[in-house]
C-alpha cells in the first residue's frame, strides 16, 4: 500500500471511510479479506479519492484503516475468512461525485443526514450517560433493580399484556436516546427520543434454570442499548416445579430514563392493568417525561449559579471516611468489583433517634448527615482545629414547581454536594442546625446536576466535588396517584381475592461512581437498616464496614448522650476505637482522601490548549509502542482553533473516554486523529461515543508514527480536512 493513503472514518451503522490517495486495488482485496461476508460499496471520485462503505453494523473499520494506511500491509487470509467480502463499484458518472453522493464527511459533527426529532436531554442524564461511558466496563454504573415474591399463579400471558398496556400509557418506557450516528442540525449532546411504540423485554426462567443470585447479577451487569426504548427488563424465576408459584421478579432498569420512585409508580400502574387483565386502564400519562425536560429548558440558571458558586463544597474538604484502597492493599482494597456492609437499629432505637432528631429540629435523614460529617472530619486527624467536610445526599427532584412532579415516572432523582465545617468543640446541635439549614436552601435548586454545580463552583482540580453519596429512603409504601397525592386503591385485596399475593419490592443499591454509598430505610419493622457498597479499587471492604458500623453507634448514641450543650468532639470519643486519646485534639488520623485513580493506559496530555471557547477538541490516539512525543510535532504542523490532546501509550479506549469526557460535557466539537496503527482504538472510541448519545466523531488516520516531518505533515492535512465543514 502505497504510503500516501490517508483515510477518514465516519462512524455509523454502515461505516464510510474516505480514502485519500492512490489506491492500490490487490490491497484493498487483502484489507478487506478477513471482513465477515457482506457487500462492501467503493465510489470512484478521483484516481485518488474514493469512498468506501462497509456493510452495515461492521465494527472493524478501524482495523481497516490502519492496514490501508500502513506501508507495504498485506495482510494474510486465514483458513476461517478465506474469501474477501464482494466489493462492488460505483464510478463517478453513477451518482453525483463528491461528498454528497457518499453520504459527505462534514465538519466535526459528523456527516450530514435527516435530522433527529426528540429534546436535548437534561444535564443530569448527560452526566450519568457519561459516567457509563467512562466508567470501567462491566461496573453496571447506574443500574438499579427491584425485586420481590409473586405468590399464587401468574399467568405469563397477562402478565407480558398487562406491561404492554404500561408501555402505551406511560411514555417513559417507549423513551430513548436518539441515534445520533449521523449529524442532524440539533447539536451535539444525547436527544431523547419518544417512540410511537415499544415492547417490554419479559424472560421467564423455569425452576431449576437458573440461580437466583446468579440471575440478579447477570442482569445488573447486562449492558441496555441506550437507542431502544425502555430502559428497563424484567425477569421471572419460578420458585417451584409447578404453576402455583412462587415466583421471584426482577426488574432492572437505567438511571438514564428512570429512577426508583419512578419505577413504584410503573409497578402500581402495572398491578392495576394486571387485575384488568391488560385491558385500557386510561389514557397516556401526562405531564411525562417530555413535560420534564420542557421545564428544565425554560429555567433561569443565574438564581442556581448564584447559589450554588457559595454553596458548593470549598477545596480541601475530607471526603472519604477511611484510608483509601492504596493504602491497604494488604486488607483487600487491591480487589475489583464492589463491597456491601449491613448495620441495623433495632425499632426502639430507630425511635428514639427520630424523636431526638426531632427535639432540635431536625430529621433522622439530618442526623445521618450529622454522624457520617463527624466520620469525614474524624479521618483528616489534624487535631481540635475546625475543618471543612463534603459529601453527597440523594434528593429526589420532584420538589419542583412543575405541577404534577411528584407522579412522573422519569430520571428526576439526584444528588447534590453538601459541605460543612466540623468544629468538635462546638455543640452538636449547631452541626444539626447548619445541616438542615443547608439541605432546606439546596431543596430549592434539587433539578441542578451535579456537573451544573462543580462548572459554577470555578473548581478545576480533577475529580468530583464529594467522595460518598447519602440516601435516605422514604417509607416503603404505596407511591403518589397520577395527581401526586396518595393513592388509596385496594389492588393489594382485589389481586388476593384472585389468589396472588405480591411482597413490597426490594431496592438493591445501584453502582455509582462515588467510592462509598450509603443507604438508609426502616423496615416493616420500623427498624433502621443501613447499608453501604463501596467500590474496592477506592475503598477497601474492612474500611467500609468498619466506617458504617462506626455511623452506627454515633446514631445510637445521639439520644443517650447529646443535650443540647453537647460538643462533638464528646460523641466522638464515644466511638471507642482502641488507642483512641480521651482529647478530640488527638483524633485519630487515616490519611487524606485518595484522588481518582489514573484511567488504563495513562492520562491525557494537553500539546495546545484551544484558541477560543467552543473551538473543539482534537484527541491525538497513538498507535501501539509508538514513542510519547509521537504528535508534538503537530503543535506546530497543525494550526487549526482546536484544542490538540493526546494519551500517554500505550492508549486504549477507557483511556481516550476518559480524556474526551470535559469536551463531551461541554458539547464541543470533536475528532479523533491518529498515525496508522491507532485507527482501531479511535473508532472503538467513536462507536462507544455514538452508542451513548453523542454524535461519533470523525476518525482521521495518515501518515506513521517514524518521526518524519512527512508523516507529520500528512496527518496535519488529514486533520484540517476533515475538520472543515461541509
Amino acid at each position: 500500500m502505497n504510503a500516501a493513503m490517508a483515510v477518514v472514518i465516519a462512524p455509523g451503522s454502515a461505516p464510510e471511510l474516505e480514502l485519500r490517495g492512490p489506491l492500490d486495488e490487490d490491497a484493498l482485496r487483502e484489507a478487506l479479506a478477513g471482513l465477515p461476508s457482506g457487500t462492501t460499496t467503493l465510489r470512484r471520485h478521483t484516481a485518488t479519492h474514493h469512498t468506501l462503505r462497509l456493510p452495515r453494523q461492521h465494527s472493524p473499520a478501524g482495523t481497516v484503516a490502519d492496514l490501508l494506511t500502513t506501508p507495504g500491509a498485506r495482510p494474510r487470509r486465514t483458513s476461517a475468512r478465506p474469501q474477501a467480502p464482494r466489493t462492488a463499484w460505483a464510478g463517478a458518472g453513477e451518482g453525483p461525485a463528491g461528498r454528497e453522493a457518499s453520504g459527505g464527511v462534514g465538519g466535526l459533527g459528523g456527516p450530514a443526514a435527516q435530522p433527529a426529532t426528540g429534546l436535548p436531554a437534561s444535564a443530569r442524564q448527560r452526566e450519568v450517560l457519561l459516567d457509563s461511558l467512562t466508567g470501567r466496563p462491566g461496573a453496571g454504573l447506574h443500574v438499579e433493580q427491584l425485586h420481590w415474591r409473586w405468590y399464587g399463579p401468574l399467568d405469563t400471558g397477562r402478565f407480558h399484556a398487562a406491561w404492554q398496556r404500561v408501555f402505551a400509557q406511560e411514555p417513559v418506557l417507549r423513551a430513548a436516546f436518539a441515534d445520533r450516528a449521523r449529524a442532524d442540525g440539533c447539536g451535539a449532546g444525547p436527544r431523547v427520543l419518544v417512540h410511537a411504540h415499544a415492547s417490554p423485554e419479559i424472560v421467564r426462567h423455569h425452576h431449576g434454570s437458573a440461580d437466583w443470585h446468579s440471575l440478579l447479577a447477570s442482569e445488573r451487569l447486562r449492558p441496555f442499548d441506550l437507542h431502544r426504548p425502555g430502559l428497563m427488563r424484567i425477569a421471572l424465576l419460578d420458585e417451584g416445579p409447578g404453576s402455583a408459584g412462587p415466583t421471584r421478579i426482577a426488574l432492572t432498569h437505567h438511571h438514564a430514563m428512570l429512577d426508583g420512585w419512578s419505577v413504584r409508580l410503573l409497578l402500581r400502574a402495572f398491578y392495576r392493568a394486571y387485575r384488568a387483565e391488560g385491558r385500557s386502564t386510561g389514557g397516556e400519562r401526562r405531564p411525562d417525561v417530555r413535560d420534564h425536560l420542557r421545564w428544565l429548558a425554560g429555567q433561569d440558571l443565574a438564581p442556581p449559579r448564584a447559589f450554588w458558586s457559595q454553596a458548593a463544597p470549598v477545596p480541601g474538604c475530607r471526603t472519604l471516611p477511611c484510608p483509601p484502597a492504596h493504602a491497604t492493599a494488604a486488607e483487600g482494597g487491591s480487589r475489583r468489583g464492589r463491597g456491601l456492609a449491613r448495620e441495623r437499629l433495632t425499632p426502639s432505637e430507630a425511635a428514639r433517634l427520630r424523636d431526638w432528631a426531632a427535639g432540635h429540629g431536625a430529621a433522622e435523614s439530618t442526623a445521618l448527615h450529622a454522624a457520617w460529617a463527624m466520620l469525614l472530619y474524624r479521618s483528616g486527624g489534624a487535631g481540635a482545629v475546625p475543618a471543612p467536610v463534603a459529601f453527597a445526599m440523594a434528593v429526589s427532584g420532584r420538589g419542583i414547581a412543575l405541577e404534577g412532579a411528584a407522579g412522573i415516572p422519569a430520571p428526576l432523582r439526584n444528588a447534590l454536594p453538601v459541605h460543612v465545617e466540623v468544629d468538635p468543640a462546638a455543640p452538636l446541635r449547631l452541626l444539626l442546625a447548619d445541616l438542615r439549614d443547608r439541605a432546606l436552601g439546596a431543596a430549592a435548586y434539587e433539578w441542578v446536576s451535579a456537573g451544573q454545580i462543580r462548572e459554577w463552583s470555578g473548581r478545576t482540580e480533577p475529580g468530583g466535588l464529594t467522595e460518598s453519596l447519602l440516601f435516605f429512603e422514604g417509607a416503603q409504601g404505596r407511591p403518589p396517584g397520577r395527581d401526586g397525592r396518595d393513592g388509596r386503591d385496594p389492588l393489594g385485596s382485589e389481586l388476593a381475592a384472585e389468589g396472588c399475593r405480591v411482597d413490597p419490592p426490594q431496592t438493591t443499591v445501584p453502582s455509582t461512581p462515588q467510592p462509598v454509598v450509603v443507604s438508609a430505610r426502616h423496615d416493616a419493622d420500623g427498624a433502621l437498616l443501613l447499608t453501604a457498597v463501596n467500590d474496592r479499587t477506592r475503598v477497601a471492604d474492612g474500611e467500609a464496614a468498619a466506617a458504617l458500623a462506626r455511623t452506627a453507634r454515633l446514631l445510637r448514641a445521639f439520644p443517650v448522650l447529646a443535650d443540647g450543650t453537647t460538643r462533638v468532639g464528646e460523641i466522638l470519643r464515644t466511638l471507642g476505637d482502641p488507642g483512641d486519646p480521651g482529647d478530640p485534639g488527638d483524633l485519630p488520623t487515616a490519611g487524606p482522601a485518595a484522588p481518582a485513580p489514573v484511567p488504563p493506559g495513562g492520562g491525557p496530555r494537553t500539546l495546545r490548549a484551544a484558541e477560543r471557547p467552543g473551538a473543539g477538541t482534537i484527541l491525538l490516539v497513538p498507535p501501539p509502542a509508538a514513542p510519547k512525543d509521537c504528535y508534538d510535532a503537530l503543535v506546530h504542523a497543525h494550526r487549526g482553533p482546536e484544542a490538540l490532546t493526546t494519551i500517554t501509550a500505550p492508549a486504549d479506549a477507557p483511556a481516550c473516554l476518559a480524556a474526551l469526557r470535559p469536551a463531551l460535557a461541554a458539547g464541543e466539537p470533536l475528532l479523533l486523529g491518529c498515525f496508522s496503527g491507532g485507527g482501531s482504538v479511535a473508532y472503538e472510541v467513536a462507536q462507544r461515543v455514538a452508542a451513548h448519545g453523542w454524535l461519533p466523531p470523525l476518525v482521521a488516520i495518515a501518515g506513521t508514527a517514524d518521526g518524519s516531518p512527512e508523516s507529520v505533515r500528512r496527518l496535519a492535512r488529514t486533520l484540517a480536512a476533515a475538520g472543515r465543514p461541509g
